[in-house]
């Protein structure tokens, strides 16, 4: 299963962040809405992926660590609590755009 998920990834991962760069530079429709995902996970990771102490920070995270976590959830190959239900609520190429999301992100 890893392979698989390894393979979707390098296949999103070369042609998709320039798509998301592309379209959330010339539509800020679809910028708002990865906002809009994002702004769901300020619960647990912080607001724009930083996190409080005791929790995991997102922001400024490699993209592909990130990407490759999200589906690993999805699929159920990474133990979680509830990450694996909120993965699976999205696309693997919303879960990419979010990935970048984060990883665009300052640390600090």
């Amino acid at each position: 299963m890893r392979s698989i998920i390894k393979a979707a990834m390098l296949g999103v991962t070369l042609t998709l962040p320039a798509a998301v760069t592309q379209t959330a530079s010339s539509d800020d429709r679809v910028d708002g809405q990865v906002r809009a995902w994002a702004a769901s996970c300020a619960a647990c990771h912080g607001t724009d992926g930083r996190a409080q102490k005791g929790m995991i920070a997102l922001a400024g995270r490699d993209h592909e660590e990130l990407y490759v976590a999200l589906l690993e959830f999805k699929s159920g190959d990474r133990p979680a609590t509830v990450m694996d239900q909120h993965a699976k609520g999205y696309t693997d190429d919303e879960l990419a755009a979010l990935a970048a999301w984060f990883a665009a992100q300052p640390k600090d």
